[in-house]
């Protein structure tokens, strides 16, 4: 029986699930800040760099939900130990690329690989510790995915600046082999039934040309200016019908390849959608700090990476403890804390001005920590509660697979938002510069009565104060969202975590 499996070392198997899961976290949020350096390197455009990122997301958002389905056909362990060699072996391809080409479809074979790593992480976690400590090993999972992220932009900063961009990629390889070798080592023991299904080739193809078109459609979106072009109505239209029929299918067949039916549990699905939408509020903030440190404040990339970083002391601080303790408390309640301190945060970043010090980011950062902390644990908790087996896997898969999609479309929205309020912003300002203004006219004469001199170092000015307001603005929004979202996770009806019992 599996679930009476424990390995000889419970600490080397935790170590070896978390680098593997650490090091797929990493990736996907390291090669955002060296995406001009590699641009550079490879002839490309800035446009075309972002393929980058695409392609590995898309990949990744299409394999997700396949977990399950892997699981059954070749074990939880196998499947996890030759995702982290091939994510190692495709690591290596990329630092070898020659061409955008060629790096973007090893990243896409990256993403693919790695989409089960993490969902399966959280089943062998749970499967290898008593069901007492569930919330331990949860909380564990939360600290990387919280972690990765922040150490993603401050070591990618570092190591292109220091060494070269392919090194980023480097990096896994060591990591990989190491997590491989001790899961292996730890866990090649564990028995495991195997059901070879048939494979559901309606679902399969749907499936990837549903989220494909979509993943797509939300990451090329504002470059293309959205529905005004041809190529985004044709994504959205492939998207909806494919997706439908994927639904519709999937709910209908005796062995489908992703299980709509664990929506029938309550909660489930309340702590799906309540970890969905909040996932894309948090991942909306995250990615809009760097990119207003950058633009608007004029941070460099290692600098923003540390000014974010402050966010990740309090989750380390606290991980185990909410692990052992939070069980004896409401979780809907911890979860509720989480989303008033993340609103609190919003609402603090949404009264900032472009003279705002690296102290009072840093600080407004650490407390985002301390909602972050009773976040994930938490939520991921109260979805897999009702779930038993392989259901939590397959649970565990479809819940990621919609958080990456949800977070996917929440940053096309927030930063399509943001340009259009700034683009708002800047031509209400403008409309305060006129020639007749006394203070225009002394303007004009201390740029030295050159108007199109002056005329610049106003634009500049008024560029960088629209964004700033169109930032604020949507804080403002967000901080409202997270607290209409605390109403979300008290749909969910405890208990969460059952007693008296070493299995799970």
């Amino acid at each position: 029986m599996t679930d009476a499996f424990r390995p000889a070392s419970l600490a080397l198997a935790t170590v070896g699930l978390s680098l593997g899961t650490f090091m797929q976290v990493l990736d996907i949020s390291i090669a955002n800040v060296s995406l001009p350096a590699i641009a550079g390197n490879l002839a490309a455009s800035r446009d075309q760099s972002t393929w980058i990122i695409t392609s590995f997301t898309v990949c990744q958002a299409i394999t997700l939900p396949m977990t399950g389905f892997l699981s059954r056909w070749f074990g939880e362990v196998k499947t996890f130990v030759w995702a982290v060699l091939l994510f190692s072996l495709f690591s290596l391809a990329c630092g070898l690329s020659t061409s955008l080409g060629m790096l973007v479809t090893f990243r896409a074979l990256q993403g693919a690989v790695c989409g089960p790593m993490y969902p399966i992480t959280q089943s062998l976690m749970v499967s290898i510790y008593p069901r007492e400590k569930r919330a331990m090993a949860l909380a564990i999972i939360a600290m990387i995915t919280v972690v990765a992220p922040i150490v993603g932009p401050v070591a990618g900063g570092w190591i292109t600046d220091s060494y070269s961009w392919r090194w980023i990629f480097f990096i896994n390889i060591p990591i990989g082999l190491f997590a491989a070798s001790l899961v292996l080592a730890q866990m090649g023991g564990r028995l495991e039934a195997l059901i070879k299904d048939r494979i559901d080739w309606v679902g399969v193809s749907t499936l990837i040309l549903g989220v494909g078109s979509l993943q797509i459609l939300l990451d090329q979106g504002n470059d293309l200016d959205w529905f005004d072009s041809g190529v985004i109505r044709v994504l959205a239209a492939v998207a909806a019908v494919s997706l439908t029929v994927f639904v519709i299918w999937e709910w209908t067949d005796e062995k489908p390849l992703v299980n709509l039916r664990l929506f029938r549990h309550r909660n489930f699905a309340a702590g799906t959608f309540a970890l969905v939408l909040a996932f894309g509020l948090f991942f909306s903030v995250s990615l809009l700090l760097p990119l207003w440190l950058q633009n608007t404040l004029g941070y460099t990339a290692l600098w923003s990476g540390f000014a974010v970083a402050p966010i990740g002391f309090i989750p380390i601080l606290l991980t185990f403890w909410v692990g052992k303790y939070a069980s004896r408390f409401d979780l809907r309640i911890l979860t509720a804390l989480s989303f008033g301190v993340m609103s609190y945060v919003c609402f603090r970043f949404g009264s900032f001005n472009t003279e705002v010090d690296f102290a009072n980011i840093a600080l407004t950062e650490f407390i985002m920590g301390l909602g972050v902390a009773l976040f994930f644990m938490p939520i991921l908790t109260i979805l897999l509660s009702d779930l038993e087996g392989a259901e939590i896997a397959e649970g565990s898969g479809s819940a990621t697979f919609l958080r990456t999609v949800g977070a996917s479309f929440a940053v096309s929205v927030t930063t399509y938002l943001w340009t259009r309020g700034a683009s708002a912003s800047h031509s209400q300002l403008t409309e305060f510069i006129t020639s007749s203004s006394p203070l225009v006219r002394q303007g004009v004469e201390a740029a030295g009565g050159s108007w199109p001199h002056y005329a610049a170092q106003m634009n500049q000015v008024i560029t960088q104060q629209a964004m700033q307001i169109s930032f604020n603005q949507i804080f403002d929004g967000l901080g409202f969202c997270f607290i209409a979202l605390i109403a979300v996770v008290w749909l969910a009806k405890p208990p969460f975590v059952k007693r008296g019992s070493s299995s799970r």
